[in-house]
């Protein structure tokens, strides 16, 4: 099969590299299913395993953990959906189920987590395997490539609400309005929320007025009202101090990304006195996935995506770290369908 791999990844001041090249179609393990890849979600994630500012997990490796696809063989233990079936592989793989953090429903934080296109192969390839117990079975009505960003964009900035804790009817700011932000966003305004977009790029702050946003600012902005909780989607420590500013007694900002450069000092006064708080996102549970896309089969989202040809793969990472991509970059394999 065809495949993309990051052999050697990047280091500070040098950008990686991913290389196509071929590979034998893996086999399904006991509690697998083997899944034949339809499109497959660029994230900024596999920017960072491609740049090394993730530690490598595994080299060489295939990245890619927003993948949709149908299922085309199964271990002989594995217990989910039947072949034939079109699913998600996300981002979280493998927990252990007998820590801590597993038996009291924070899978999440499991010390033993296995990672799809991390520790494990992922979706830049024709197949890929997914544990039947951490595949997605998915909604209808979105076509291939809509549902691929709703498998880690969309789950993690649904965890990320969750975090920030907004009230019901409640302030929200936005830092940063890519992928995840854009689909965060219509959840956040589905239930009621006042979304402000604080973002660098115009035609972001463009597509959040078209998606309902209240106001959409350069990202330093301040917001035209306090804030009740805010979420930081872009991967830019300086931004944390301006967000919990903007919060006004009793908010709370939650970082979303696996990734933030360094945070500068912060003024207790500035920031966090008046019982702000600061929140971070690990990965996310089956839950939360499963409340999620729950949600996006009751009220049909708009996924901004800009596909690319699987052969691009290398071209959409490029574009993703330069900021020229619009919502999700969806890489499509051939044979992606629409709507189902």
């Amino acid at each position: 099969m065809r495949a993309w791999v990051v052999r050697t990844p990047g280091s500070p001041g040098r950008p990686g590299r991913i290389d196509q090249v071929e590979l034998p179609v893996p086999r399904p393990a006991v509690d697998e299913l083997l899944v034949r890849v339809r499109a497959c979600g660029v994230c900024r994630t596999d920017l960072h395993v491609r740049d090394g500012d993730l530690p490598p997990h595994k080299t060489p490796v295939v990245p890619g953990h927003e993948a949709v696809g149908e299922v085309v063989a199964a271990g002989p233990g594995a217990e989910g959906p039947p072949v034939g079936t079109r699913v998600g592989i996300p981002w979280l793989r493998r927990t252990c189920g007998r820590c801590r953090y597993c038996l009291r429903g924070q899978e999440n934080l499991c010390p033993s987590s296995e990672y799809t296109g991390w520790d494990a192969d992922g979706g830049y390839a024709e197949y890929a395997t997914v544990p039947a117990a951490y595949a997605y079975e998915l909604p209808g009505g979105y076509a291939d490539e809509e549902l691929a960003p709703l498998l880690c964009a969309g789950i993690i900035g649904y965890r990320a609400l969750r975090r920030a804790e907004l009230p019901p009817g409640g302030r929200l700011g936005i830092y940063g309005f890519g992928g995840s932000a854009h689909l965060t966003a219509q959840v956040a305004i589905g239930r009621g929320a006042v979304v402000h977009v604080l973002t660098r790029s115009a035609a972001a702050r463009a597509l959040a007025l078209e998606l309902g946003a209240a106001s959409a600012r350069d990202a330093y902005d301040r917001p035209p009202e306090p804030l009740d909780a805010a979420i930081l989607f872009a991967p830019v420590g300086d931004l944390a101090p301006v967000a919990l500013e903007a919060l006004d007694g009793g908010g709370t900002l939650s970082v979303a990304g696996i990734y933030l450069s360094d945070i500068p000092p912060l003024d207790y006064e500035r920031h966090l006195f008046h019982e702000r708080t600061l929140r971070s996102v690990t990965a996310n549970t089956r839950e939360d996935g499963r409340e999620f896309l729950n949600a996006a089969a009751a009220h049909r989202l708009r996924v901004t995506v800009t596909p690319y040809p699987f052969e691009r793969a290398d071209a959409a990472l490029d574009d993703l770290a330069a900021d020229r991509v619009q919502g999700v970059a969806v890489l499509r394999m051939e044979g992606s369908y629409g709507p189902q």
